[in-house]
């Protein structure tokens, strides 16, 4: 296994209503454990596959720069999960959710107010 990490898009600084519907697409990634070291505290870091991060894991942060994955894992299964985290997000979110250092997409809001 082998340390992964990306940064998406989803910025800390998007509106309630936006970061109300990302625990709906944690809940619909493979792995899903929950928040929190015992998956029952929702305003804890949300883990996918295992509370312990020297075995296949990952867990999720908000930084000002936008969602921070990190994770534990091969490379392929990785790439597998995060594009789908992405293709899920997109959906969910109504904007095209990226990574910006990748050039997926702009460092500008992305989000459309109803």
């Amino acid at each position: 296994m082998e340390y992964q990490e990306c940064n998406l898009n989803i910025r800390y600084d998007l509106p309630k209503d936006i970061w109300d519907k990302v625990p709906l697409i944690y809940q619909k990634m493979n792995g899903w454990m929950g928040f929190g070291k015992d998956g029952n505290e929702e305003s804890g870091i949300p883990y996918w596959f295992s509370y312990h991060e020297e075995e296949k894991s990952i867990v999720a942060s908000v930084e000002p720069s936008g969602l921070q994955f990190s994770a534990n894992m091969e490379l392929n299964e990785w790439t597998e999960w995060k594009t789908e985290f992405k293709r899920v997000a997109t959906k969910v979110l109504g904007f095209k959710v990226g990574e910006i250092e990748e050039g997926e997409v702009d460092y500008e809001i992305q989000w459309i107010k109803e």
